[in-house]
């Protein structure tokens, strides 16, 4: 064996500690990191459940009356995939357009104690008094 050679293996042993020192510098920041939180006090964020709170339709997600954005954050789906059905629904047999039109007067708006259906027949019983 000459010099070189013995070079050669003396470097090859210091670049394969080098990987290994970092990871475990790695994994000691990592350890340092997670000693920090307490873990009895730490929960998972779960979602909240389908049809966890009232139906209303959102200022903010909507495109035209909010009717999709307000199943969507009740149903705890993407907004999308009901928009995608209301347009299913109203290509195939043009029910998405009456349904549509259902939940803009019959599910409140946000912060609004009453839809615009039973405002509607509320000042029509005034009336008849």
């Amino acid at each position: 064996m000459n010099a070189s050679d013995t070079s050669h293996e003396a470097e090859a042993q210091i670049n394969d500690q080098i990987p290994n020192d970092q990871a475990s510098n790695d994994q000691a920041s990592n350890d340092q990191a997670y000693s920090d939180r307490p873990s009895s006090d730490w929960q998972p964020q779960s979602p909240r459940p389908a049809g966890g709170g009232p139906l209303y339709r959102p200022y903010n997600g909507r495109m035209v009356f909010g009717v999709c954005a307000g199943i969507a954050e009740y149903l705890n789906v993407d907004v999308n995939v009901i928009r995608i059905v209301f347009a299913v629904l109203t290509l195939i047999g043009g029910a998405g357009i009456p349904v549509y039109i259902a939940g803009w007067l019959l599910v409140p708006e946000e912060g609004a104690e009453q839809s615009i259906a039973s405002e509607f027949i509320g000042s029509l019983q005034g009336r008849s008094r």
